[in-house]
């Protein structure tokens, strides 16, 4: 290049003198070049250029989002101040009840108001003291309670209504998936049936609330809701829900205000380790697995977060999220209460150390049944000790509820641990929830403690214990007024308030006696609850001390008889009863006891108490096992020829109940204790045939030793139901041709004795249907015989429907349970009792002539082996019936039910005179405690 043409390289010589300076084009370009090289150098030094960052769009929502993301569950800072509940009903009057006794739930159950409650608006507006002024601005409706008792609504922590909807129908039963082991994003609202016919039954119990579970056989379950059962104008499951998340029911999430708690439900131990084929380790490592992806995901969720908050949007994406790890994710974040079914101490001592390991709270074990050994293991759960929510008296139906207690809930709170008695309906029908609070108070849990456990404990447990759980104002207007104090037997409601909208029409209401009006006083069981504690769960049960000489009961209130025809009386005892070989042999008072007459006698005092017909139990597979759901332990199912192959070599023969017994199982001591003498138990089947029913001692040790037996064989035992395989005409032409034509090579009691009239035919049948069909049979055998046909129905929900009918044809009822539900299509009829009907089964039954018999009040009639449990509560259950009846039915014939009637009906002829003894009462209170046994049939007293 020649540099002396470029022009880059031409010299700049300064202007002569009065010459203009001129600059060449190129130059002036070259010049203004490097000014601004320079200029932009220089600004280079001061001066960073911004790079351009896209902000997505939904940029605000999700930095909302992501402020709330750690927000904690509660109600927005305006809760306490509304005036109108979320789900007011317009068009709801104003209602004031006046003159009640109110057990507001407030001072740790404590406080007691003598006053009125206004309610508007579907909230409480005012308790105690209501302002004329108050009053005078609202019309409203006024009810008068006269004094009776007002509570909260009833709460029931583990309820499978509508998810598992009665009557049973394979189209309605969507209460368990079988899909995997862990599956938290299920939901229970995807599957509540508002047709179940457990609602209103539930209604007419005091129940206003339920967490609402599916079934859970998986160790990481779904999501649960809390339920308000009162029936809505939309006929919805989403109008049921009571602070449903925001995003479900229509409602938009706001993350400007406080989140909603949410409830998720897991399972420990034998349910998802039987039906997934697997252990415990198997499930807790199924568990683990799944929140630490959970786990994952939120330290994924926080680290975007942080970045958006600090504007740093470049390469950022969306937030991260799976559905399917969505709830486990919150779980972590702390905005769901965690419910864990849990039974036994290595379940629940796991799911602590894993609550522990992820930290997240649990806010209760289900179930529970060996929670008040471990209160220790409880006590390290993450931020709190978890609340159990738990049965009373309902165990030992599988391992894992064997060493359950009814002194738990009161072991529990001794330990300052939170107890919730709750359902599992329909195991326990969730109309009678408060009957489960009522025996928790019976066996040591105190009164404050056992109304809470049904009200405010699963309120503040569910943290909905800013809305309900009390009578507060500001508070739902959720109260149920009841005929009698809640905790006494037989409490029903006389009115039950929703929303402050009045549930019950035209209720039944029967009076009850004075006595009912009080809580009743917890009997002395401090020395059982420490044996409890110190046998972890399997305490001794047999008795103290077995006397075959003289006992002497003093200050007796009153002494049973029992007459030859099975009638039952009562008497004044005048003090004193003096038993000698199992016998009463005298009763006097004072002044007539002689040296002579009670030499060498032991003296017990009955503190009040008395002594009656011991009790007789039918109706449930008692002493043919030890625990139901363990084969191993049990007597088994007899072969049904309808429904399986027959052995040849078993030929005709009918199967005894005599042959299989048990003696000394817990089930069997329990009940003794609890003033059962004796029990008739039939073979146990799952078709029609079950066979011939044995009458033995549950007190006796064995079958060799003296009056363990009554009567080997009682009477023959069969089933007729819709749900077998067979069709129901098929049975009942099978047993028209047992009856008429019957086995030539039949052994000594067989079908044809049933038809002859010499051994009663037992049916457990509960369709009305079915029992017309069999009163017609029983004609056309008396027929062909010419003698009279012995027959009992056991089951009979619907038998009220056929009241005169079985009167007249002399059939007896053993009513298995005494109080019915709808189980399946065969009890759909049912006949409730007040305060939905006048008059109960058992009353009306009775009225007609009927000769009725009690049994237990198991988990369902149609699996007698899961009912052993219940036959302790039966004095209970008697208890009930005549309390409930307003007078019709006696104390003596509802004893008789429970006793006499039972072995008349079921063809009991080796009669003994068995005595249960009770201390601070008779065998109808809840004051009382059965503290003896008296056999004269085995010649002794057993002193418990």
């Amino acid at each position: 290049m020649d540099l002396k043409k470029s022009h880059m390289s031409a010299p700049i010589r300064p202007p002569k003198s009065g010459q203009r300076f001129q600059v060449g084009r190129s130059q002036l370009l070259a010049l203004l070049a490097l000014l601004l090289a320079s200029n932009f150098a220089i600004f280079g030094l001061f001066y960073q250029p911004q790079r351009w960052t896209e902000v997505p769009l939904h940029s605000e929502i999700t930095l909302a989002r992501c402020r709330a993301l750690n927000a904690k569950p509660g109600p927005p800072p305006s809760f306490n101040r509304r005036t109108q509940s979320d789900r007011f009903q317009p068009g709801t009057r104003a209602v004031l009840v006046k003159n009640a006794t109110i057990w507001t739930g407030r001072v740790d159950g404590l406080e007691v108001l003598r006053g009125d409650i206004f309610m508007d608006g579907g909230i409480i507006v005012a308790v105690g003291v209501v302002e004329k002024s108050v009053l005078d601005s609202h019309e409203h409706d006024v009810v008068d309670a006269q004094g009776a008792w007002v509570t909260p609504g009833i709460i029931d922590m583990h309820s499978h209504l509508a998810v598992g909807a009665s009557p049973q129908l394979l189209g309605a039963n969507d209460g368990n998936s079988l899909k995997g082991l862990v599956l938290p994003f299920l939901r229970a609202l995807d599957a509540m049936n508002t047709h179940d016919e457990g609602f209103a039954l539930a209604v007419a119990g005091g129940r206003h609330n339920e967490f609402d579970l599916a079934r859970l056989s998986r160790c990481n379950g779904y999501v649960g809701f809390v339920i308000k059962i009162r029936p809505t104008k939309e006929r919805s499951s989403s109008a049921l829900l009571l602070e449903p998340p925001f995003g479900i029911n229509g409602s938009e999430v706001d993350y400007n205000v406080p989140p909603r708690w949410r409830h998720m439900k897991h399972a420990c131990g034998e349910n998802p380790a039987r039906l997934y084929d697997g252990t415990r380790m198997d499930t807790v490592w199924s568990v683990r697995k799944a929140y630490d992806e959970a786990r994952k995901m939120k330290i994924s969720q926080d680290e975007y977060c942080e970045k958006a908050l600090a504007g740093q949007w470049t390469g950022l994406g969306d937030f991260p999220s799976e559905l399917a790890l969505e709830a486990l994710v919150d779980v972590l974040r702390g905005k769901f209460k965690v419910q864990t079914h849990c039974y036994e101490a290595v379940d629940i001592d796991a799911f602590i150390r894993m609550s522990n390991e992820f930290q997240f709270p649990v806010a209760s074990f289900h179930h529970a049944h060996e929670s008040y050994l471990v209160p220790e293991v409880l006590k390290r759960g993450y931020g709190h000790p978890p609340a159990s929510a738990i049965f009373s008296t309902f165990a030992r139906y599988k391992r894992e509820a064997y060493r359950h207690s009814e002194f738990a809930p009161r072991i529990l709170a001794d330990n300052g641990l939170k107890v919730i008695m709750k359902s599992d309906h329909s195991a326990i029908v969730s109309r009678y929830l408060i009957h489960e609070a009522r025996l928790a108070h019976y066996y040591g849990l105190s009164t404050n403690l056992a109304l809470a456990s049904v009200t405010s404990t699963p309120a503040e447990v569910l943290g909905l214990d800013h809305r309900i759980g009390f009578v507060k104002p500001g508070y739902d207007a959720d109260i149920v007024v009841w005929d009698s104090h809640p905790l006494a037997i037989s409490a029903t409601p006389s009115q039950v308030f929703i929303d402050g909208i009045p549930q019950l029409v035209k209720p039944h209401i029967s009076k009850k006696p004075a006595s009912q009006q009080r809580a009743p006083s917890t009997p002395d069981f401090e020395k059982e609850i420490k044996a409890t504690i110190q046998h972890e769960g399997l305490p001794p049960l047999e008795p103290a001390t077995r006397i075959s000489g003289p006992v002497l009961f003093r200050n007796v209130s009153s002494l049973w008889s029992q007459s030859e025809s099975g009638e039952v009386r009562m008497a004044q005892a005048d003090g004193n009863v003096l038993v000698k070989d199992g016998a009463i042999v005298w009763s006097g008072s004072d002044a007539e006891l002689s040296l002579t007459l009670v030499e060498g006698a032991i003296t017990v005092d009955l503190q009040g108490g008395s002594i009656s017909p011991a009790l007789v139990s039918a109706g449930s597979a008692l002493g043919l096992h030890e625990i139901a759901m363990e084969e191993s332990t049990a007597d088994g199912a007899v072969f049904d020829p309808l429904s399986m192959n027959l052995p040849s070599m078993l030929g005709q023969t009918l199967p005894r109940a005599a042959d299989g017994l048990q003696f000394g199982t817990r089930d069997a001591l329990l009940a003794y204790r609890g003033g059962v003498a004796s029990a008739v138990t039939a073979p146990a089947g799952d078709g029609m045939f079950q066979g011939l029913s044995v009458s033995f001692s549950l007190g006796s040790r064995n079958k060799l030793e003296k009056g363990a037996i009554f009567q080997e064989i009682v009477a023959i035992h069969i089933s007729i139901s819709l749900r077998f395989a067979s069709s129901v005409s098929t049975q009942i032409a099978t047993l028209r041709r047992l009856l008429l034509e019957p086995p030539k090579n039949e052994h000594e009691f067989g079908f044809q004795q049933a038809g002859e009239g010499v051994i009663p035919l037992v049916i457990a049948v509960n369709s009305a249907d079915v029992m017309a069909n069999l009163l017609l049979l029983k004609k056309e055998v008396e027929t062909y015989y010419g003698q009279t046909m012995k027959m009992t129905f056991v089951g009979g929900a619907e038998a009220h429907l056929l009241a005169a009918e079985i009167a007249e044809a002399g059939v007896g009822v053993i009513l298995a349970p005494p109080r019915s539900f709808p189980y399946t299509w065969e009890h759909r009829r049912i006949l409730a009792g007040p305060p939905l009907t006048e008059q109960s089964s058992a009353a009306l039954l009775a009225s007609h002539g009927v000769i009725v018999g009690l049994g237990p009040q198991g988990v369902s009639p149609e699996a007698p082996s899961m009912s052993t449990w219940a036959v302790r509560n039966l004095r209970f259950d008697m208890a009930w019936v005549a309390l409930e009846s307003g007078g019709s039915v006696s104390k003596e014939a509802a004893l008789a039910m429970a006793s006499s009637n039972i072995e008349k009906l079921l063809g009991v002829q080796s009669r003994a005179s068995e005595f249960a003894v009770t201390q601070g009462g008779d065998l109808f209170s809840l004051d009382s405690k059965v503290i003896a046994m008296v056999s004269s049939k085995r010649g002794v007293v057993d002193l418990f």
